[in-house]
């Protein structure tokens, strides 16, 4: 008797955009406090329509292999994308264009919290923190008219106090762990003996994290979830490692900002060297790259972050 066929199981990519403009970036703080931010020209909107054109634009794989064999169906514009993602929106923005919050949330993409003011948890009071947090998720839910689930920290800097916030606020997942140890912004959270979910982490009954993919070489481990790691690196070698970790876990974690598909941001004069190459690195390139990253990785199955806990019968649909 012939053995029962295995079913395979697709691999999953998280793809996830903060959405934030140029000027609030933390490499930028020193030059350009928040105080100011008012005075500074907002170019998140453009940006934003043309990550989410990008998303629709890419087909699904079994649309392409069947144009490429002979199918005379039009490739174009109105082709239905098959890519969902989670946004994760700044309270400051969406409070000042909740066009942009709609537009994503009609596009079919989940709406996430990316705080209010984007000032890392490390900095804040814990009674900071909650309020910060709190009157973000409801300015969200005020303009999609549905409840936010997920909560990204600024420069991924979560800690455990902050995480019990996030629960009694009514968040019911996060996604700022990033372990890479050389940044000293990253926060850290102890939850190695937590039970996973898939790449999710168990915190309590309704609540898990979500970390930032990393690529790891025996005992070691490097920042590969995407943003300024993402625009250094060469695509072909972006693309192969991302590769590489779908052989080993089930889903994949990639994380981007607006602001980095805008080569003619304005140039900030008098940041340290670092973080001038940190913000500024590769920027021309980057659209192009996200483009043949999304095409290449469009046989996987791309997922909201809370689909996939969905999926994963973690949270109710």
């Amino acid at each position: 008797m012939d053995p029962m066929p295995q079913q395979t199981i697709a691999k999953q990519i998280l793809f996830t955009v903060d959405v934030e403009d140029w000027f609030q970036v933390e490499n930028l703080k020193g030059v350009i406090p928040s105080s100011s931010w008012s005075t500074c020209e907002v170019r998140v909107e453009r940006n934003l329509h043309r990550l989410l054109d990008l998303l629709d634009s890419v087909p699904a794989a079994d649309y392409r292999r069947s144009c490429s064999i002979g199918d005379k169906r039009p490739t174009s514009s109105k082709t239905p994308g098959v890519i969902k993602a989670t946004f994760f929106v700044l309270g400051w923005i969406a409070e000042r264009f909740p066009q942009l919050v709609r537009a994503i949330h009609s596009r079919g993409h989940e709406v996430a919290s990316h705080g209010y003011s984007h000032i890392l948890c490390s900095s804040s009071t814990l009674e900071e923190f909650k309020r910060d947090v709190d009157y973000s998720k409801k300015i969200l839910e005020e303009i999609t008219g549905q409840e936010i689930y997920g909560y990204r920290a600024p420069s991924f800097s979560i800690h455990d106090d902050a995480l019990s916030i996030l629960q009694e606020v009514g968040y019911l997942y996060d996604s700022s762990l990033n372990t890479f140890a050389l940044n000293s912004r990253y926060g850290k959270l102890d939850i190695g003996s937590n039970p996973t979910i898939g790449i999710a982490r168990k915190i309590s009954h309704r609540f898990y994290e979500f970390p930032i993919s990393q690529f790891k070489l025996g005992k070691y481990s490097f920042p590969f979830g995407g943003g300024g790691y993402f625009r250094f690196l060469p695509i072909s070698l972006f693309v192969a490692g991302v590769s590489a970790i779908l052989k080993e876990q089930s889903a994949y974690l990639f994380y981007i900002h607006p602001w980095e598909i805008d080569p003619d941001q304005p140039r900030v004069i008098g940041l340290p060297p670092m973080y001038r190459f940190r913000h500024y690195v590769n920027l021309r390139t980057t659209m192009s790259k996200l483009s043949v990253f999304l095409n290449r990785m469009n046989s996987r199955q791309f997922v909201t972050c809370r689909q996939y806990l969905v999926d994963k019968s973690a949270l109710d649909s």
